[in-house]
């Protein structure tokens, strides 16, 4: 089975029943992964399967420390089995770091798991600032906007996206331009 099907089979199984939503924005992600294949290249599927599955850490299932990336990685890698580099992805995906330095798992993060390629992780958070939570393309601004909406400004996701806001947006733009002709 290529790594694309088992990922998106294992974010399907572990996300779409207790998590619908969630699971409309996995897919999403995973489309806007699909497009950037033609400059990824032999990466491509690669990125295609951290895609599908970097909210896998959601899953009520998964859920040990509450914080996303480490929960859904921890997941990956100690049960799943997953490819070290998709595991890694979605440890880092939309500047955890930052995230996990607001809930104090920084060094647990940083010791477990190694930051992945640059151009793989500005892809991964290019895919996943334009997917709407319903699965919709969108724009990173919009995508920011949302997520304070819905989180609030002084909460711990408010205050990470404050604090990360100019590394997802440089992210994305560098991963726009990688696209543009």
């Amino acid at each position: 089975m290529q790594l694309g099907d088992w990922a998106y089979r294992l974010a399907e199984d572990t996300l779409a029943e207790p998590l619908p939503r969630r699971w409309a924005h996995s897919q999403g992600v995973a489309r806007r992964a699909e497009l950037l294949g033609p400059v990824l290249g032999k990466d491509a599927e690669l990125l295609y399967a951290a895609a599908v599955l970097h909210d896998i850490g959601y899953a009520p299932a998964l859920i040990a420390t509450g914080f996303h990336p480490l929960d859904g990685a921890r997941y990956l890698r100690d049960i799943a089995h997953a490819d070290t580099r998709v595991t890694r992805l979605v440890a880092h995906h939309s500047c955890a770091l930052v995230e996990a330095e607001e809930r104090g798992l920084a060094r647990d993060l940083a010791d477990e798991f190694e930051i992945e390629e640059l151009s793989l992780v500005d892809a991964l958070i290019y895919c996943d600032m334009t997917t709407t939570p319903d699965g919709e393309p969108t724009t990173a601004d919009a995508r920011i906007a949302e997520i304070l909406s819905r989180y609030g400004n002084d909460s711990i996701v408010g205050r990470f996206i404050h604090r990360a806001h100019p590394d997802l947006q440089a992210a994305t733009a560098r991963t726009h331009h990688r696209l543009s002709p």
